[in-house]
């Protein structure tokens, strides 16, 4: 037994959620992992694994029964925006279904207290430099929509039940542990730097997609903060719970952003090496700057990235993909 309270983690064996257990264990925390392992991977955790689907009420309602658990950060979700328009009903059953399945474990059992992992899609095609949360929720793909959904959800379990529950908008996630051993890991690969440093080692392709947009070099920007530095945002949000603050909906951003070609060139700093990559035409609905106003995340939650710096986020990412996808020949 263990007088550290424990915290289930949703989704703890994927890329934010396994680095938030590590944050978790550091800031004297027992996390306890809630997966099923269709994207998650079981080297991630460190710590004890429940392989279960939040669908399975059941196996919820074991985990709470068998331990004392304090609160809930919850991770586990479909978050392929492309494959969320083609099978928007995966997107509806697996986020929103599955986060009513735990809400209703979670109020069985008496605990009262998430930590949302939310996304800045939930603003859909907002296109701007500082972007507040009080900007108007338009999703424009059921994995945008279905993560708005919860938010709802959760503001409706706050005013009936008395939760205190915390929604934390990401923008593009990025980086990986400093420690090593955990980082970006995913059998469709969509994401800007992770592409582009496994198509620096043969793994894929790499395409930028539109050169015409209005800025500087005409590629879009975007904001991207460390993911070490969201987790230790997901802790201050649950140290806040604990207190009995209530929660809310934040934006976990830089408030800075870079360009498609300028990560290009802090990967090329970074490597000695130029990414291997063709131009294609703008994808639909991707806006020219999607930047977070952070300054409602800097005020309750103390947020100041520590780890944002682009050189950092493209060292340790580059050190994590040196390793997850060696170099090979093409």
């Amino acid at each position: 037994m263990t007088d550290r309270p424990i915290v289930l983690v949703t989704g703890g064996a994927g890329y934010i959620g396994s680095h938030a257990c590590r944050a978790l264990t550091a800031a004297g925390y027992q996390p306890i992992v809630f997966d099923n392992l269709s994207t998650g991977h079981h080297s991630f955790v460190a710590g004890e694994l429940v392989t279960a689907d939040l669908l399975d009420g059941a196996a919820l309602a074991r985990v709470f029964a068998e331990r004392k658990i304090t609160a809930v950060m919850h991770f586990a979700a479909a978050s392929l925006v492309g494959e969320s328009m083609t099978d928007p009903q995966k997107y509806y059953i697996n986020n929103v279904q599955g986060t009513l399945s735990l809400l209703q474990a979670m109020r069985a059992a008496g605990c009262q207290r998430i930590v949302f992992s939310s996304t800045g899609a939930v603003y859909g095609n907002a296109d701007s430099k500082e972007l507040p949360e009080d900007f108007p929720c338009a999703p424009i793909n059921p994995y945008g929509a279905s993560k708005w959904m919860i938010e709802r959800i959760l503001a409706d379990y706050r005013g009936a039940y008395g939760f205190g529950a915390f929604c934390l908008r990401y923008f593009n996630a990025s980086g990986a542990d400093p420690a090593g051993g955990i980082g970006e890991l995913r059998d469709n690969e969509t994401h800007l730097i992770p592409r582009a440093m496994m198509a620096l080692q043969g793994h894929v392709d790499f395409a930028v997609f539109g050169d015409d947009y209005d800025t500087p070099d005409g590629t879009a920007i975007r904001d991207y903060v460390h993911v070490t530095d969201l987790a230790a945002a997901h802790v201050a949000a649950l140290k806040l719970l604990e207190t009995g603050h209530a929660g809310g909906s934040f934006n976990l951003g830089t408030g800075a952003g870079f360009s498609v070609r300028e990560i290009l060139d802090a990967i090329r700093q970074e490597t000695g090496r130029e990414v291997p990559h063709t131009v294609k035409p703008r994808r639909p609905g991707d806006p020219t700057y999607l930047v977070a106003n952070p300054s409602a995340a800097r005020k309750v939650l103390n947020f100041v990235p520590r780890h944002s710096d682009l050189a950092t986020v493209i060292r340790t990412a580059w050190a994590w993909h040196q390793k997850a996808h060696p170099r090979k020949a093409r």
